[in-house]
């Protein structure tokens, strides 16, 4: 026995060929903290991902009964000859969060699930309309509301048996009939009981049976209240009173508002839920906000007249034409309001402009226009900018137009919750004087200390006790991941990947598993060194629960941490794949093969610049107050690499996504973006355009890839087009394009892959089989250039095809900037559906260092290093300086210290995140910042210079 148990310490990985893997053989330790690395495309993902939890999820599905699998398909067999003593395996990366804009914190970690709970259990109810605290009503109250009523009104007493539950509910009809009731209103439709009712089970419906007809006179005391009691037994308490040609009145034994007379309706879970239509405000459907035409967008530039083209909405471009139908409307406009199409926009009157955006009230004028019919008068009531947009993108049928559409509209809060997505009544409810929603919006530290002083009345403290229980643990695990300055309501469509990441992490925490085999990619994305000891100490926990943790990582702290490390390389892509060393961080520094170890121990390191470089000039961002900005004032040197640092949370992204960048697109680039709230940018004379290279997809289709995004492509066609078999076959360039008839194959249109749809399953993409993936048909891949055709050039690796372009200067040098950026293992026509969020950024960033610069740019980035090796990060602090050294600006969100001790002047955000953040704590050289107590960067990187 004793032997077995030994055994089975290990996972044993036996002959791995998945993807760059080399017949890999590795025995992983269970139950330990295990760092994968090595340089990016290595091959450490298809170890972790593709073949360890590839293989874990496999065989669970396979332990599922027959009627399971049908629902799940086949999952490919990783390519491994075995691998034993597998522990069932949980994936933590960054791709699987939840986009919807339905999910937020709360809802992913369940917290507020729990308070859901606790607010429909120990809430206080308040009226939505006066505020004053709720109490249950007695049949007398009701009865003496009732007589109030004008007399010989008419009304009938109901009961509501069932409300929205789904059902045919022929019991209820029975029993109601046997107990002497003859009418029922099912669904707001009176039926008598007997007739057949048929009611669609899958249906949610509401069922009152009516109890009793009245007239209101004097002397009906008695019945009423008899009746009433009848309705209470029947109803557990509800009572609607239906008024003849009145509103419906609503008591309740237990939730009314004495004063406005409003019945609240029993408090439920649901009742707290934005998801649910019991809970959801009715205005906004529970999404807190609504997309809606903005006059800034539609009129970006006012100080143009209309007759210059101020109103850029699609629709009305036209109306700089003389002679077009909108043109007739706008002059008919000017002539009954006495105004000039020729004044700039911004000096036309209030009025006027009110009239423009949001109509003539009804009012018609009279409209000279010369149609193709002849010239007519026609009567027009003009109904507004806004309304007349709005119906012409809810009639257009076509896709493309309602997106441009889109690009007007801005979203804007529901009018009626204020974004709170709840209804009146569910926002009526508090604890301690808090409805669920402020509680909601604190961030977590102040929830936190809320949660510790809340003071209960005894019987909500025995009612609450486990509730609060769950609730406090599960918001401490938030904290311990460093996600302190988050608020439960924020949406999870705009955290970052490493955000995302980690309150899955700490959702995985509060369910406890032990056992089980947690796959992560690369947790520290996004976090400060000073948080990144919490989520070390988060990883032990799980650890010491018993379960094995393998890392996917690049960050030194995490590695000295671990148990064990396996280092992948030596290099990437096709000369990666193999095992360079495997062993502790001391194993590793004395591997000499090992490019991490030579990192780690010094043997190799990036420099420190000799001297700063000088900035040639400013840009002052003058009140920045987006998010939690503190009305700051903040200026960014120009012609120098400039790194904004600060912990999570600290307002980073708030100052340079937001306000900058979007300031500037829209002044720079004509975006039509609406920046942060700040008062002005200062200084923007000095740039011609902004560059924002960041992670998001290069492209959504298989279509697009490497070559085509670069635009290497367009000139290898060229090449292509130009040999001797080409022109004797008369092909152009267009021939040799996979997006356009011609050249490609038509089965798969080009593509080489084909989408089969699964009605359960994602979509399972097959090789085309008449051209067998390669894209193009047979007479076009005979046309060869030195014994290659454009497929084969399309599948060679960047490193490939800078042997093979290395005469043609023009294409060498798009190909040599993508193997500067470390990708020298994608091949030129990959997919850019398989391409990692750090390999896409790459991308663009090869792009803007291919094309000619102005010496006037400025590129933003958000922390490029995500993904990158030590020698990767080296590589692409070269790039950063090479761009600077052109003239241009670079502005970098960082944490990672190398590329902060490297840049020519810091801006240090902080102290702290979420509301103790928002200013500035330090400026200047990595030197000077270093000198700043405050700040904990500085501290950071002391050690560094």
């Amino acid at each position: 026995m004793a032997v077995n148990s030994n055994k089975m310490q290990y996972i044993r990985i036996r002959g791995a060929n998945e993807h760059n893997l080399k017949n890999v053989d590795l025995d992983i330790p269970r139950n330990q903290l295990v760092v994968l690395t090595g340089l990016s495309g290595s091959g450490k993902s298809s170890l972790a991902f593709d073949t360890i939890y590839a293989e874990g999820q496999r065989r669970y599905m396979e332990s599922l009964s027959s009627y399971a699998r049908q629902f799940l398909g086949q999952m490919e067999k990783p390519d491994v000859e075995s691998i034993e003593g597998l522990p069932p395996a949980i994936s933590i990366d960054q791709k699987s969060t939840n986009r919807n804009p339905r999910s937020t914190v709360g809802t992913v970690t369940e917290i507020y699930d729990y308070f859901r709970l606790l607010y429909a259990r120990i809430g206080t109810p308040h009226c939505p309309k006066c505020g004053q605290e709720i109490k249950k009503q007695t049949v007398d109250q009701m009865v003496d509301q009732l007589m109030e009523l004008p007399e010989r009104t008419k009304i009938q007493l109901l009961a509501p048996t069932v409300r929205g539950r789904k059902g045919e509910h022929v019991k209820l009809f029975e029993k109601a009939k046997r107990s002497g009731y003859v009418r029922v209103i099912v669904d707001g439709n009176m039926y008598d009981l007997s007739e057949e009712i048929k009611l669609d089970k899958n249906k949610k419906h509401n069922i009152e049976i009516v109890v009793d007809r009245l007239m209101i006179k004097p002397g009906i005391e008695k019945r009423l209240t008899d009746s009433i009691e009848n309705v209470m037994e029947l109803s557990d308490g509800l009572v609607i009173v239906d008024v003849d040609g009145r509103e419906p009145m609503r008591f309740s034994q237990s939730f009314s508002c004495p004063d406005c007379g409003i019945s609240v309706e029993e408090i439920e879970p649901r009742s707290f839920s934005f998801n649910n239509p019991f809970g959801a405000c009715p205005d906004c459907f529970g999404l807190g906000y609504k997309m809606e035409f903005d006059e800034d967008l539609m009129i970006p530039d006012k100080s143009l007249s209309i007759a210059e083209g101020a109103i850029t909405v699609l629709g009305w471009q036209s109306c700089t034409t003389k002679g077009s139908f909108t043109r007739a409307i706008l002059d008919a406009l000017a002539e009954e309001y006495h105004f000039s199409l020729e004044t700039p926009y911004e000096q036309l009157p209030a009025d006027i402009q009110h009239m423009l955006i949001h109509g003539t009230g009804g009012k018609k004028v009279k409209v000279h226009y010369t149609g193709m019919r002849g010239t007519g008068v026609y009567d027009v009531a003009f109904e507004g900018l806004i309304r007349n947009v709005e119906r012409r993108y809810r009639e257009t049928g076509s896709e493309s137009s309602k997106q441009e559409y889109e690009t007007f509209m801005r979203i804007t809060p529901c009018k009626s919750c204020k974004g709170q997505r709840l209804k009146k009544e569910a926002l009526a409810v508090t604890i301690q004087g808090k409805n669920i929603y402020e509680v909601t919006s604190m961030p977590i530290n102040k929830l936190q200390v809320f949660l510790q002083e809340l003071t209960l009345t005894k019987q909500q403290e025995l009612i609450g006790h486990q509730i609060l229980k769950e609730i406090r643990a599960r918001v401490q695990f938030l904290v311990d991941v460093g996600l302190h300055y988050l608020t439960l309501a924020r949406a999870t469509g705009s955290l970052s990947g490493g955000e995302a990441q980690r309150i899955r992490l700490a959702t995985q925490i509060g369910s406890g598993l032990v056992g089980v085999a947690y796959i992560l990619d690369e947790p520290s994305i996004g976090l400060h060194q000073s948080d990144n000891d919490k989520l070390l100490n988060t990883l032990n926990h799980l650890r010491d629960l018993g379960n094995t943790l393998i890392v996917v990582e690049h960050d030194e702290d995490t590695m000295r941490a671990a148990d064990f490390i396996v280092d992948v390389g030596p290099g990437a892509g096709e000369h990666g794949g193999e095992i360079i060393a495997a062993g502790t961080v001391e194993d590793i520094i004395n591997c000499k093969d090992s490019i991490t170890g030579d990192y780690l121990s010094g043997r190799k390191k990036i420099p420190v610049p000799a001297e700063r470089k000088t900035p040639t000039g400013f840009l002052r961002i003058v009140g920045a107050r987006q998010n939690n900005l503190k009305n700051i004032n903040v200026e960014i040197p120009l012609g120098v690499m400039t790194c904004v640092t600060g912990v999570s949370g600290s307002g980073k992204s708030s100052l340079v996504n937001e306000i900058l960048y979007k300031s500037l697109a829209k002044k720079l680039n004509r975006a039509r973006t609406i920046a942060g709230a700040h008062d002005r940018i200062e200084g923007i004379g000095q740039l011609d355009k902004v560059i924002n290279i960041d992670q998001s997809p290069i492209g959504r289709t298989p279509r697009s890839n490497p070559a085509t995004y670069t635009g290497v492509f367009d000139q290898i066609r060229d090449l292509f087009a130009s040999t001797a078999d080409a022109k004797a076959r008369g092909y152009k360039k267009g021939r040799f394009s996979f997006n356009v008839k011609g050249g490609r194959c038509e089965a798969c249109s080009g593509d080489g892959i084909l989408k089969i749809e699964m009605n359960f399953l994602p979509d399972v993409y097959v090789p085309c089989e008449v051209c067998q993936g390669r894209r193009y048909n047979r007479e076009t891949l005979e046309v060869k250039y030195k014994g290659k055709s454009i497929y084969d050039v399309l599948n060679m690796t960047v490193e490939e095809a800078l042997k093979f372009f290395e005469h043609l200067p023009s294409i060498r040098r798009k190909i040599e900037t993508l193997y500067d950026v470390g990708l020298s293992y994608i091949r030129l026509g990959q997919p850019s559906t398989t391409l990692s969020g750090g390999e896409a950024q790459r991308i663009k960033l090869a792009t803007e260092l291919s094309r000619r610069s102005t010496g006037r740019t400025i590129y933003i980035l958000d922390e490029p290093t995500t993904g990158l090796h030590f020698a990767d990060v080296h590589k692409l602090i070269e790039i950063l300086q090479r761009l600077a050294d052109g003239g241009n600006t670079v502005v970098v969100i960082e944490h990672n210290l190398d590329v902060i001790k490297t840049a020519d002047y810091i801006i240090d955000m902080g102290p702290e995140g979420g509301d103790g953040g928002g200013t500035v704590i330090a400026r200047g050289t990595p030197e000077e910042v270093a000198q700043v107590a405050e700040s904990y960067t500085g501290q950071y990187v002391k050690k560094y210079l």
